[in-house]
């Protein structure tokens, strides 16, 4: 005969081993490991060897690292080049920033301006123009210009002007440095607008570009697309 008391004891502790599973698993109090995800790395291929470069350099990026460096190139044969050095390093991105340059004394500038726009868009590079110089890019942070003609002889007087209240000088006829002084003006902050004026840049030369056809972008003076490329670096400040 079986044990009465026995079953009891027995059938009690089933019972409470049949709670014990029943019961929430406890949470775990170790933690994973965030996760950070990997930098962009971005190669900036400019046609200026001081000016684009000085200016690039300058961005504090948190979770992209830049590469800007200056070749000395200009239109197709920047393109070239920069198509070697992006096989040189595991790059995310790949920019050129090159100029229109027109001279009277060569007819076919046009003709390599707008091919060397074409082989960025082959080869997947970002376009980052400017007709007729990357100057043209600083003027749009301290002067709404409408994007009429503006030649490239006229950009250091124009620049030197509207950095004239901040006791401020661009040598742009010697070492066309943006230095950290005009930077900061740069990145600083429009009263009369109320507006970053890197905002106010970006805003002027996205509705210059977008009142143009770009059937012909070697006539479209003056024009830039340089607010693309910064547009794409302040996403990782």
């Amino acid at each position: 005969m079986k044990n009465k008391k026995a079953d009891q004891i027995e059938a009690k502790r089933k019972h409470k081993e049949s709670l014990k599973s029943s019961r929430r698993i406890e949470p775990t109090l170790q933690r994973n490991e965030p996760t950070r995800p990997e930098k962009q790395t971005i190669l900036i291929v400019c046609e200026g060897k001081n000016t684009e470069p000085s200016y690039f350099n300058q961005f504090k990026l948190v979770t992209a690292t830049v590469k800007s460096v200056g070749e000395g190139y200009n239109t197709v044969t920047l393109i070239e080049r920069a198509k070697v050095l992006s096989k040189e390093g595991d790059y995310d991105q790949v920019w050129c920033v090159f100029d229109a340059d027109p001279k009277l004394d060569d007819k076919t500038w046009s003709k390599r301006f707008n091919r060397a726009i074409k082989l960025c868009e082959k080869y997947k590079f970002g376009i980052a123009y400017s007709n007729q110089a990357f100057e043209y890019w600083i003027i749009l942070h301290l002067d709404d210009h409408q994007g009429g003609g503006m030649h490239r002889n006229d950009y250091n007087d124009k620049i030197n002007s509207l950095l004239n209240p901040f006791r401020l000088e661009y040598d742009g006829n010697g070492t066309k440095l943006i230095t950290e002084e005009i930077f900061e003006v740069l990145d600083g902050y429009d009263v009369k607008y109320k507006k970053a004026r890197r905002t106010l840049a970006i805003d002027r030369a996205k509705r210059i570009y977008n009142s143009l056809p770009h059937t012909d972008p070697s006539k479209e003076e003056s024009s830039t697309t340089v607010f693309r490329l910064v547009e794409e670096l302040l996403k990782y400040l």
